[in-house]
């Protein structure tokens, strides 16, 4: 039923294209039917999706520290030959960092990575939340049925690509055309200003691709506009310069017409989004303190952090733009760590906590506003990584912890199913690698919630919630 329905939203949107403007009445129309509650939203929202490129190893970012929990991790990130890409316990020099969640059973107790101390406070503070083991499903899924293959799974498992997009998309059949943040912002239609709805500091994004909203995309440090669009080319003065009316020259042709319309808008877009930005630091939004190599101790500027000044500079431009929900899509690089673990790791999760922190910081007060229960961060990955050691790193894995961050979290607690460590249990798939207990159907979803849409609504952007129970993971305070 579900590829039935997203094969008939194709058909919808095609016809709609297909009649030219005198369909677009009617396609605005159905967004507005389906958005009258956002449409009346006075508030501003905006969901950050802070992508981890490669498949952060979770079980080294999370860590059960409980004396039987430990004596597993350390045994079991340990190879034959005496390699080991565990961490130093609490108390250690460098050691993990102890965190108390609120809700943590009786008996067990967790840290986080040496290199998240400033998430650690984060979430010590309460404005940030764990959620364990969440990953790609179709439906509850077991054990005995996956070893079986007698239940539905998600397509080409363990494959980065393949998982990035059925991460992004939650397609029935895996291979969706539309991401569900872009989705939720067809649907929320609450912006005088569409085109700043959806924006990426990280390229294209499947997870911002919508029905009827473009995204929009700058670099990591703001808008860039067309290089030489008006100045001196080829010795021509800029006065005299063409290449303005030849990019956005009309066409008979039907690809050169829709090209310089593209260009035209991109041109107008960056002239609009430019002049009602705040600066980058003094006067506007402050720049990132400089980055601490963890492993070098060298200074340097954390491209992560400048992707979230981006954000935050656009955010504070929000009444200028006429905009009122918005969904963000940043990224980092480099967590296929199958080598180098250890010291790779380290690094990438420091940037990642300073990164996140300034953000935090940032939207405590932005111009003079408090924008941190109107702003939620959240964390995705490709999947996560197998638990044993393959000598200096990990493999690709399945099920993966994440954090959510922000004012409407309901922080300092770990939501889902933490699993006890180790190999063997009713979670391992393959050496340690987990078998998720909470879908990201089930994960966007709540954010989903938080952000203004039906559940009616969600179930048209997540067409695998239907089968699961929980639907409302409850790690967000109600709006």
């Amino acid at each position: 039923m579900s590829q039935y329905n997203q094969s008939r939203r194709k058909f919808v949107s095609s016809m709609l294209a297909m009649a030219g403007g005198s369909a677009l009445p009617f396609s605005l129309n159905l967004a507005a039917m389906g958005s009258a509650a956002a449409q009346n939203a006075s508030d501003y929202k905006a969901l950050v999706c802070l992508f981890l490129n490669g498949g952060n190893d979770h079980f080294n970012t999370v860590l059960p520290t409980d004396p039987e929990s430990w004596r597993a991790y350390q045994q079991l990130r340990t190879t034959a030959d005496g390699g080991s890409i565990a961490l130093p316990g609490v108390g250690a020099s460098g050691g993990v960092l102890p965190i108390s969640p609120t809700n943590a059973a009786a008996g067990r107790s967790f840290a986080l990575h040496p290199s998240m101390a400033a998430m650690k406070t984060l979430f010590d503070g309460g404005r940030a939340a764990i959620v364990a083991n969440v990953g790609t499903l179709v439906g509850p899924l077991t054990l005995a049925q996956y070893k079986a293959g007698s239940a539905a799974v998600p397509p080409r498992l363990f494959s980065h690509n393949d998982q990035q997009a059925l991460w992004q998309s939650v397609q029935a059949n895996g291979a969706g055309d539309f991401g569900w943040g872009g989705r939720i912002a067809d649907l929320i239609a609450a912006n005088t200003n569409s085109a700043f709805t959806a924006i990426s500091t990280a390229g294209t994004a499947l997870l911002l691709s919508g029905q009827k909203v473009r995204q929009y995309q700058v670099s990591g440090s703001g808008p860039k506009p067309i290089a030489n669009l008006d100045d001196k080319l080829f010795g021509v003065p800029a006065a005299a310069n063409p290449l303005r009316q030849i990019v956005t020259a009309d066409s008979s042709e039907p690809l050169f017409k829709e090209h310089a319309a593209v260009t035209a808008r991109a041109i107008s877009s960056n002239a609009t989004l430019s002049s009602a930005l705040p600066p980058a630091g003094a006067g506007g939004v402050p720049d990132p303190a400089p980055y601490i190599n963890p492993n070098t101790g060298v200074a340097s500027v954390n491209p992560l952090a400048l992707q979230l000044q981006t954000v935050a500079r656009i955010i504070a431009a929000r009444g200028t733009l006429g905009l009122k929900r918005q969904v963000f899509y940043v990224s980092l690089g480099g967590f296929d760590t199958h080598d180098f673990q250890r010291a790779n790791q380290a690094d990438l999760l420091a940037k990642v906590a300073h990164a996140v922190a300034y953000f935090d910081s940032t939207m405590a007060s932005l111009q003079g506003a408090d924008m941190r229960k109107q702003v939620t961060l959240f964390t995705a990955s490709d999947f996560g990584r197998t638990f044993t050691s393959n000598g200096d790193g990990t493999d690709h894995g399945w099920g993966s912890h994440h954090f959510v961050v922000g004012g409407a979290v309901k922080g300092r607690n770990i939501y889902g199913t933490m699993p006890v460590t180790g190999v063997g249990h009713n979670l391992d798939v393959s050496s340690g690698s987990l078998l998720p207990t909470m879908s990201v159907d089930q994960y966007g979803a709540t954010l989903a919630i938080w952000f203004g849409l039906s559940w009616t609504q969600t179930a048209d952007i997540f067409p695998n919630i239907v089968n699961f129970d929980g639907r409302n993971q409850a790690f967000m305070n109600p709006a």
